[in-house]
C-alpha cells in the first residue's frame, strides 16, 4: 500500500484547525489595542480574528475523530505546514486593513513575523494603525515560543541531530508519539516565557519607553523577531542607554537554552555552570563584544550612522554599548538596530556579517546554525587529527562530559553542509533575480539564519520593500528552511518521504 494514504490526515488538518483558532484568538486581543487606540481598523481587525477562528473551528469539528498518535511523517508534515498556514491566514490583518495591500508583501511580513526574522517591508512603521502592529509583534511571539516548543518536544522525535543532547535533560517525549510530558514541558517552558516578556515590558516601561512600545519591544525581544514600532528600530532610544541595555540583557537570554532557564527557577545551578554550550555562548558574546567595541572606539565614528543619535555617556560607553548591542542582536539573530555598522569600518561589516552563521543556543528563540553544532563539529575535527595518528583508537566526541552518538555527529556535520548549500543557492538565486553581489550575499545569510538586517540594499538602515516579487517569495522559503532547521522542510521535497515503504 502507498506510505501516503497511511498517513493521519485527520490529526494534521485537525492541528492546522487549531493553529488557526490560536492566531484567530490573537487577532482579536490585537483589535482589543484597535479599540483603546481608536486607531480606525477594529472592524476589519475583528473580521480578520473572526475568519480566523470560523475556518479552525470548522477544520476541527470536521476532523474531531481523529487518533490521537503523530507518526515522524504527520509530524513533519504538521511542523513544515503549520509554519506556511499560520503565515497564510496571518496576512489576514494586513490585508484587510489595508496596511499592505500586497498578498506578496502581507505573506512575506507575516512569514518574517513567525520564523522571527525581523525582516521587514514596510517604509514607515509608524504609520500603521497600532492594532496592526501589536498582531505584528504577536507574530514574533508566537513563532519564537513554536520553536521552543518544537525543538524540545518534537525535533528529538524526528531524528533531528543535536536537539537529543540538551532534550534529554529536559522533562521530553519518548518513542514515536507524542508522549504527555511534552505537554508538562510546554507549559513551564510557556510560562518562563511569559516571565520574562512580562518582565521586560515592566523594566522597559520604568526606563522611559511607552507601554504600547514596551510591550512590542518585549514581544520581539524574547522571540529573538527584531520587528520594532519605529522607523529607526532601538537606535530611536540612542539618548536612553539603559532601554537598550534591558534589551540586550533579554536579546541574550532569549539566546540562551530555555531549559536551563527552567533549571535556573528549580536552582539547579550547577546544571548551567557545567553546561559547554552555555559557556561556550557566554565565551564567543563577550570575547566578540570586546574585539568589537575596541574597534568602534578606536577606528569607526558612531555617528557616522544615519540614525545613530548623540551619544549620552561617553565615547567609550557608546562604543561598548553598539558593539554589545549589535553582537548579541545577530548573534542571537534578533535584528534590532542601534547603528549601521555597514558605515563602521569594512573589517566590521565582514565581523558582523560573519556572526549571522553563529546562531545562538539549540532550544533558544535564536535561528542560525547554532553553538551546539559548531561547538561539537569543531571537537569532532580535533578528534580527526588524532585518529589520523591513532586509527584504531575509539574517540567519540565528547558533549557534556557524555559521549555523542555517532548518528547525531552525522547528522549535524550533514546539516551544516546542507545548510552552506543552502546559503550558495540562495545566493545564486538573488543574484539570478537581479541583486547584486553583496546585496544577494547579506540576504541569503540573513533570510537563512532568521537575522533580518543583512548588507547592501539590505542593510540595518534598509528594508526589504525593494526586492522583486520573485526574490520576496524565495526569501519566504529560505526563512521557513532556515527557521526549521533545514531537514523538517526539505525532507517534503525528496520522492522517498512519499514512497511506498
Amino acid at each position: 500500500m502507498n506510505s501516503i494514504s497511511k498517513l493521519n490526515y485527520k490529526i494534521i488538518s485537525h492541528l492546522m484547525g487549531l493553529l488557526f483558532m490560536v492566531n484567530g484568538g490573537f487577532m482579536l486581543l490585537a483589535s482589543l489595542v484597535s479599540w483603546y487606540y481608536k486607531d480606525g481598523v477594529l472592524n476589519q481587525m475583528l473580521l480578520s480574528g473572526a475568519v480566523a477562528l470560523s475556518l479552525g473551528a470548522v477544520i476541527m469539528l470536521v476532523t474531531r475523530k481523529h487518533r490521537k498518535e503523530v507518526q515522524k511523517r504527520e509530524g513533519y508534515i504538521i511542523v513544515a505546514f503549520g509554519w506556511i498556514f499560520m503565515a497564510l491566514i496571518g496576512t489576514l490583518p494586513y490585508i484587510f486593513t489595508g496596511a499592505i495591500p500586497s498578498f506578496t508583501n502581507a505573506f512575506f511580513e507575516t512569514m518574517s513575523g513567525f520564523t522571527t526574522t525581523g525582516a521587514s517591508i514596510l517604509t514607515d512603521i509608524e504609520s500603521i494603525p497600532r492594532g496592526v502592529l501589536f498582531w505584528r509583534s504577536v507574530t514574533n511571539w508566537l513563532g519564537g515560543m513554536g520553536i521552543i516548543v518544537l525543538a524540545i518536544a518534537i525535533l528529538p522525535l524526528l531524528g533531528i541531530g543535536g536537539m537529543q543532547l540538551f532534550a534529554a535533560e529536559a522533562p521530553g517525549p519518548s518513542g514515536d508519539k507524542l508522549h504527555p510530558r511534552i505537554t508538562d514541558t510546554a507549559k513551564r517552558l510557556w510560562l518562563i516565557y511569559v516571565g520574562y516578556t512580562l518582565a521586560e515590558t515592566v523594566l522597559l516601561k520604568l526606563a522611559g519607553m511607552s507601554f504600547f512600545d514596551a510591550i512590542n519591544h518585549s514581544l520581539s525581544t524574547l522571540s529573538s523577531g527584531g520587528f520594532s514600532t519605529k522607523n529607526d528600530s532601538i537606535a530611536f532610544w540612542n539618548d536612553k542607554p539603559i532601554i537598550q541595555y534591558i534589551i540586550a540583557f533579554f536579546m541574550f537570554l532569549a539566546g540562551s537554552n530555555f531549559v536551563l532557564s527552567y533549571f535556573a527557577f528549580k536552582r539547579k545551578f550547577q546544571k548551567i555552570l557545567h553546561d559547554e554550550e552555555f559557556k561556550v555562548y557566554l565565551g564567543v558574546v563577550l570575547g566578540l563584544t570586546t574585539i568589537a567595541a575596541l574597534l568602534i572606539y578606536f577606528k569607526a565614528d558612531v555617528t557616522a550612522s544615519t540614525i545613530a543619535h548623540p551619544m549620552v555617556w561617553g565615547a567609550f560607553e557608546s562604543a561598548f554599548r553598539h558593539g554589545l548591542f549589535q553582537v548579541l542582536t545577530i548573534v542571537t539573530t534578533t535584528g534590532f538596530v542601534t547603528a549601521d555598522y555597514t558605515l563602521w569600518t569594512p573589517f566590521l561589516t565582514i565581523f558582523f556579517f560573519g556572526m549571522m552563521f553563529l546562531g545562538g543556543s539549540a532550544g533558544s528563540t535564536a535561528g542560525g546554525i547554532k553553538i551546539m553544532r559548531h561547538l561539537l563539529m569543531i571537537k569532532n575535527g580535533v578528534l580527526e587529527f588524532k585518529r589520523t595518528l591513532h586509527p584504531h583508537a575509539i574517540l567519540p566526541v565528547r558533549y557534556n562530559s557524555k559521549a555523542v552518538p555517532q548518528p547525531i555527529v552525522f547528522n549535524i556535520l550533514a546539516f551544516f553542509i546542507l545548510y552552506m548549500l543552502s546559503f550558495i543557492v540562495g545566493t545564486l538565486v538573488f543574484s539570478w533575480l537581479g541583486l547584486d553581489f553583496k546585496t544577494a550575499l547579506g540576504g541569503a545569510a540573513s533570510t537563512l539564519g532568521n537575522v533580518g538586517p543583512a548588507l547592501g540594499d539590505l542593510g540595518p538602515v534598509n528594508n526589504y520593500a525593494s526586492l522583486p516579487t520573485a526574490a520576496k517569495w524565495w526569501s519566504s522559503f529560505l526563512m521557513l528552511i532556515g527557521r526549521l532547521e533545514l531537514f523538517t522542510v526539505l525532507i517534503l521535497l525528496t520522492p522517498f518521504f512519499w514512497r511506498n515503504r
